[in-house]
This record gives C-alpha cells, structure tokens and sequence, in this order.
C-alpha cells in the first residue's frame, strides 16, 4: 500500500480546471441548442431574435470557461485542505499494481 500524503496544489488546480470546463461543454450545449432552436422559431413567426442567437453561441463560450474557471479555484481550495487534512490524520491508501 502507498499513502498519498500531499498533492501539488496548482497540478490539483489545473486537472479540476479541464475537467470542469469539459462539464461545462456538456452544460453549455444543451443551453445553446435550445436558445438557437427559440430563434429560428421566432424567426419563423416573423421575429427577428437576435439576442436568443447570440445567447446560444456565448452559452457554448461561456459555460466552459466560467466551469472551469471555478474548478480551478475549487481544485486549489480543495489541495490545500487536503494537504492540511492529511498532515493532522494520514493520507489516502492506495494500491498500485
């Protein structure tokens, strides 16, 4: 058994970042689809909503970056604690094959 003792704080950082702006993507989409398919239905009933469209392709930006912008600052909180945590009680247990 190993015992992971501390984490570098920024490497934690960096991998939560990516990950929670990949969730982000998943999040965005689906935010994007709908406000571009209100806008090609007002667009069918004869109005022009622009601001939808432009929601639909900023939510597909903007989604990620706000994600993985907190998951970067939550990853680095989250190392911190748990280099302290593990100073007072011992680390995580793992088996490496």
């Amino acid at each position: 058994m190993a015992v992971v003792k501390r984490v570098r704080v920024l490497s934690v950082g960096k991998v939560m970042g990516v990950l929670y702006a990949l969730v982000g993507l998943l999040v965005g989409a689906p935010f994007s689809l709908i406000a571009v398919a209100g806008s090609v239905f007002s667009a069918a009933s004869g109005q022009n909503d622009l601001v939808a469209a432009l929601f639909g392709v900023g939510a597909v930006l903007f989604f990620p970056v706000l994600y993985g912008v907190f998951g970067f600052i939550g990853g680095i909180i989250m190392a911190a604690l748990y280099n302290l945590v593990s100073s007072i009680i011992g680390g995580i247990e793992v088996e490496l094959a």
